[in-house]
C-alpha cells in the first residue's frame, strides 16, 4: 500500500510541477493561436496553428511587416465573450502615415511594395480610411491582412493600439507541411 500511495504522490507532484511550467510559459513567454478566416491568405490558411511570442515587444516596438496577433476592437463585432485575438500584419508603425489609393498602401507618401501579395490584388480603402491619408499617434499601428478582399482590418476599423497587442507570431506548428518560423516582410524604406 505504501508503494501505491508513493506512486500517486509522485504522479501529483509531476502533473502539479507540469502544469506550473506550461502555465508560466502561456501566460509570460509564448501562446499558441489558430488562424480563423481567410484574411492572411495566401501565406496562412484557416485551421493553421502558430505560436506566438509575448516577450519579444516587453523589450522592443513592433515593426512594419512583423505578423502580430492583436485583441479586436470592439467596432470588429466579434460575438461578445470569445475573446476574439486577429493576426494581421503592420504595415505602418506610430507616426506614420498612411493612404490608399489606386489601389496600393502608400506610407507617408511612399508605395508599399508587398511581394506576399498576389501582384494583381488591388487595396481598397475602408471606412476608415475611405476619406485620405491617416497619421498614427505614438502608441498606433496600421495592420492589414494579407487577403485584401477578405480582411476586416485597419482600413475599416482603424488603427489598433500597442495595448492590444498580444505578440508575434514565429512559428506555424500545423498542419505539418508548413511546419516553421514565420518571418515578417521587410521594405525598401
Amino acid at each position: 500500500m505504501k508503494k501505491l500511495g508513493a506512486f500517486f504522490t509522485d504522479l501529483m507532484e509531476t502533473m502539479v510541477i507540469s502544469l506550473s511550467i506550461f502555465l508560466i510559459v502561456y501566460l509570460f513567454f509564448m501562446q499558441p493561436h489558430q488562424v480563423n478566416g481567410q484574411s492572411m491568405e495566401p501565406n496562412f490558411q484557416s485551421g493553421d496553428y502558430l505560436l506566438t511570442d509575448k516577450v519579444s515587444y516587453r523589450m522592443s516596438e513592433p515593426k512594419r511587416g512583423d505578423i502580430i496577433v492583436f485583441h479586436a476592437p470592439a467596432t470588429a463585432n466579434c460575438v461578445k465573450g470569445t475573446g476574439c485575438d486577429f493576426i494581421k500584419r503592420i504595415l505602418a508603425v506610430p507616426g506614420e502615415t498612411v493612404e490608399i489609393r489606386s489601389g496600393l498602401v502608400f506610407v507617408n507618401g511612399q508605395p508599399l511594395a508587398e511581394p506576399y501579395i498576389p501582384g494583381d490584388v488591388r487595396t481598397l480603402p475602408g471606412d476608415y480610411t475611405d476619406n485620405g491619408p491617416v497619421t498614427l499617434a505614438a502608441d498606433e499601428y496600421f495592420a492589414v491582412g494579407d487577403n485584401r478582399g477578405h480582411s476586416s482590418d485597419s482600413r475599416a476599423w482603424g488603427p489598433i493600439h500597442r495595448d492590444d497587442i498580444v505578440g508575434r507570431a514565429f512559428f506555424r506548428y500545423w498542419p505539418a507541411e508548413s511546419v516553421g518560423g514565420v518571418t515578417g516582410a521587410s521594405y525598401s524604406f
